[in-house]
């Protein structure tokens, strides 16, 4: 019997859980690691930030995908890996074994060089950030029903995707006075640089406010709020902030011994089989292929997913496993909040339109149907 373990609830692992629930391996031991009970999906979640969804309709259920594809289901947080006795070591539980792994644990924002960084909410982990969202939503509403005339002041770090739908997001939902700051000159870092001037152009009509070729260096705190520093200067005072900068990977992935790229990230052929340890795959933002890599969006976990099954079935077959090309461009479909979406793809920007987040609904609640009718 062999051990075949999947660290991790990301996008891939849930799709390649459902594919193994349909098709199960043979002499073949399946245990799911999540320190979730319930994963989130990307594509819902700024939409449930603008209070479109709820959060059952942007979670999946770990436990019953679990049971699903008949796989142990141990709820613990990996903090270690030892390579050389194939064991996953974690936080509570004993190490766990396996002949095969699979890793798809997601990353978070870069944060650890900033001075008063405790400060800020990362976006992710996810589960924590829409703790804090929630407890800032219930602040709002006591606010309103008060005598106050102000409401907080938002200061989010990040201008890329990521940034840029949060803010529309978060204004949608509370009216609040929204700080985007991002260290370039244009924002949608990724992108080509006309895109950034549509989305600044509507960003600044909906009223936030851009402080761009902002590098933002310190966090301070006192008895009345919290303040922004940036290289040049300037400091601008919020209530919350929001930090939604580049991703980074976990210290103990690169710890471990396993190939990772300058970043940390775990570096994967086309085969999305680690380059240092055959026996170990990775996918989604934890992962890197070397020479050809893609941006670390949802988009592309999603798409690992059907290729990574299909390798795991391979090699626990005893076969080879058979590279995966992902697109060089995909579709952007980003939600502005307020039941409209706008569509990118290389140099091409369609809307704000509410024929697009229809569009763009359909497809989410498409993917997350596939995890409830198992």
């Amino acid at each position: 019997m062999q051990n075949l373990v999947l660290l991790g609830g990301g996008h891939s692992h849930a799709i390649a859980l459902r594919l193994l629930g349909l098709n199960p391996l043979p002499q073949v031991r399946l245990i799911l690691i999540s320190d979730v009970m319930e994963a989130p999906y990307s594509g819902m979640l700024p939409g449930h930030i603008a209070g479109l969804y709820s959060h059952q309709e942007c979670h999946i259920n770990l436990l019953k995908l679990a049971n699903f594809a008949q796989a142990d289901l141990i709820l613990d947080r990996a903090v270690s890996l030892d390579l050389e006795h194939q064991l996953v070591i974690c936080q509570n539980h004993v190490p766990v074994p396996f002949d095969y792994l699979s890793i798809d644990i997601g990353s978070t924002p870069a944060t650890n060089l900033i001075s008063g960084a405790e400060y800020a909410i990362p976006v992710k982990p996810v589960p924590q950030f829409l703790e804090d969202w929630e407890n800032f939503l219930e602040e709002i509403k006591v606010i309103k029903q008060s005598d106050r005339l102000s409401l907080p002041k938002i200061g989010i770090v990040g201008g890329g995707a990521g940034g840029v739908e949060l803010a529309l997001t978060m204004q949608a939902r509370t009216d609040c006075k929204i700080h985007l700051c991002h260290r370039s000159s244009t924002l949608m870092s990724g992108y080509v640089p006309d895109i950034g001037h549509k989305f600044a152009q509507l960003l600044q009509q909906r009223g936030i406010k851009l402080h761009l070729n902002q590098t933002v260096n310190a966090i301070t705190e006192d008895i009345s709020n919290k303040a922004l520093h940036c290289n040049s200067g300037l400091t601008i005072n919020c209530d919350r902030i929001f930090w939604v900068t580049n991703a980074t990977a976990p210290d103990w992935i690169k710890n471990s011994g396993i190939a990772t790229d300058i970043q940390g990230f775990i570096a994967i052929d086309h085969s999305l089989r680690s380059l240092s340890h055959p026996n170990i795959f990775a996918t989604g933002d934890i992962a890197t292929i070397k020479d050809d890599p893609r941006p670390k969006a949802g988009v592309f976990a999603v798409r690992q997913g059907k290729p990574l099954y299909q390798n795991l079935r391979r090699v626990t077959l005893g076969k080879t496993p058979i590279p995966f090309y992902p697109q060089k461009q995909h579709l952007a479909l980003i939600g502005t909040g307020d039941g409209r979406a706008i569509a990118v793809r290389g140099r091409i920007m369609i809307g704000a339109s509410k024929l697009l987040w229809i569009w763009k609904d359909r497809i989410d609640r498409k993917f997350m149907a596939q995890f409830v009718r198992l």
